[in-house]
């Protein structure tokens, strides 16, 4: 523990933003880091509790509580307040591949359960994370460590998204030669194309993979396996194969009207602006446009609030975002307690720039489409919109979201972006490895297993969990990985 009072010393304090009418001007990170001195001010409030919550990544009523990577949070605080950094970036490797990712994009789990909740704020564990990592690579801290003896074994990982990252970079530390095939045209999947810039500017992910390639790693974009790359050579001509394809196929809103021009998905509309903006600055014209558009986006998660943030830079006219769930309470209700993570309204930076510009909350809780309506040349000019409730349903025995009758009303809408979630795997990724999908779509292994039906062929990240966090893709990825050195090599090393 670096100071025995630091939590009732000093305040939590993070860093500083950029006001939502100035940030909106670009599509550039908007958090203003703090000075050294605070960030090791911020680190001594934590308290290396005896039984850390922080660090414990478990499920609790169905969520998750603490860090999924188990990251070692009291040892790297301490560390950060004693102002041993190098050594804080050490104990911060050792769970994860890339802080730099995670201290900007994760929702920290580790804060809620931190023990500091239970009569104060918690520590800021995800800005001192990403403080040290950045500090690490400010002091030349962080540089390449090809491994020095290679083991003769040759692995493929089909996709670049933070699960497949992972399991590549934790086998190429293990001597193994490591090829990524990307089917995009730029590394990171869903962190390159599904995380807008503002959240995590795409020379961040640059610098990772500049380093990786220096450690020995291969990547190959534009290689579409299963179409345009073909799965049996890959399976010939490598000792094991990683399916790192994400959950890629976005839940649909099959509506009357669903056909109008105008309607796309969310990962769509994400993907295009962000490879325009990398590609010409946007001089290309290449994306969806919002500017002036009478803006709706259908789903109340982070996508969403990604296709607000991204709708305004763009100079929407305006912004409706639709919740299908009540809005949450602004504290813990009694049934949700430490160390649980909160149930509670969270309005984010999308929904704050909305209210700076047009000086409302986007968002309409329980809420859907009941219809889409579009003009004589197809053009969609309105959504008729429905009003939800929860009811217990007694045949079922739980609660069901039922529609209110009579409660429809319409309003004008130029552009919709369908932020409804993800079912699971792409059909032909599967087909092409011949690997067998459980009844979610996701690609089926035995309990706690990354090994498919298929000899040689491994599973990691949303492709095998389902939809879900940055962190517990690396973690997947991790796991993966450790599993696939045991099958090459009879044990494994790694962590």
């Amino acid at each position: 523990m670096g100071k025995p009072t630091g939590f009732m010393d000093y305040d939590r304090k993070l860093s500083l933003e950029v006001k939502p009418k100035d940030r909106i001007k670009n599509f550039n990170e908007f958090h203003i880091p703090l000075p050294k001195e605070e960030r090791k001010i911020q680190g001594a409030r934590c308290m290396d509790c005896g039984v850390p919550f922080c660090q414990s990544g478990v499920i609790l009523s169905g969520m998750t509580s603490g860090c999924p990577l188990n990251n070692l949070i009291p040892e790297w605080n301490d560390l950060l307040y004693n102002d041993n950094m190098s050594q804080a970036l050490n104990r911060l490797f050792k769970t994860n591949n890339f802080p730099e990712f995670t201290g900007r994009v994760c929702p920290a789990p580790c804060e809620p359960a931190c023990t500091c909740n239970v009569t104060t704020d918690p520590v800021a564990i995800k800005e001192n994370e990403l403080g040290i990592i950045e500090y690490g690579y400010e002091a030349g801290y962080v540089k390449a460590e090809p491994p020095k003896v290679r083991t003769g074994k040759k692995i493929a990982v089909i996709g670049s998204g933070p699960s497949g990252l992972a399991a590549a970079d934790q086998l190429n530390k293990r001597g193994h030669f490591v090829t990524v095939f990307e089917r995009s045209d730029r590394i990171g999947g869903l962190l390159m194309y599904g995380i807008p810039n503002m959240k995590l500017e795409k020379h961040i992910i640059d610098r990772k993979i500049n380093l990786m390639k220096e450690e020995g790693i291969t990547f190959i974009t534009g290689a579409d396996v299963g179409k345009n790359y073909n799965a049996a050579k890959i399976k010939k001509e490598y000792d094991c194969v990683i399916l790192a394809c994400g959950a890629s196929n976005p839940r649909d809103i099959k509506v009357s009207g669903r056909d109008a021009k105008g309607i796309y998905f969310a990962v769509d509309y994400l993907k295009g602006v962000t490879k325009s903006l990398l590609d010409s600055e946007f001089e290309d014209g290449a994306c969806i446009s919002a500017k002036g558009k009478k803006v709706l986006v259908i789903g109340g998660g982070d996508t969403g609030n990604d296709c607000v943030g991204t709708s305004i830079r763009q100079g929407a006219k305006s912004v409706v975002q639709l919740e299908m769930m009540p809005k949450l309470p602004e504290s813990r209700s009694e049934d949700n307690p430490w160390p649980e993570w909160p149930k509670v309204c969270k309005t984010d930076y999308g929904q704050e720039e909305a209210i700076a510009v047009f000086g409302d909350d986007p968002r309409v809780y329980q809420s859907t489409v009941k219809e889409f309506i579009a003009d004589k040349g197809g053009k969609l000019i309105k959504a008729k919109i429905i009003k939800l409730q929860n009811r217990y349903n007694e045949e079922a025995k739980r609660y069901q979201i039922e529609e209110i009758q009579g409660s429809e009303y319409e309003i004008e809408v130029d552009l919709v972006f369908i932020a409804a979630g993800f079912l699971g795997t792409e059909n032909y990724i599967a087909k092409a490895f011949g690997v067998a999908l459980n009844a979610r779509t996701n690609v089926q292994t035995k309990e706690g297993n990354y090994q498919t039906s298929v000899e040689n062929v491994f599973v990691t990240g949303d492709m095998h969990r389902g939809q879900s966090l940055v962190v517990w893709a690396i973690r997947e990825g991790r796991e993966a990985a450790k599993a696939v050195d045991t099958h090459l090599m009879g044990y494994s090393n790694l962590e």
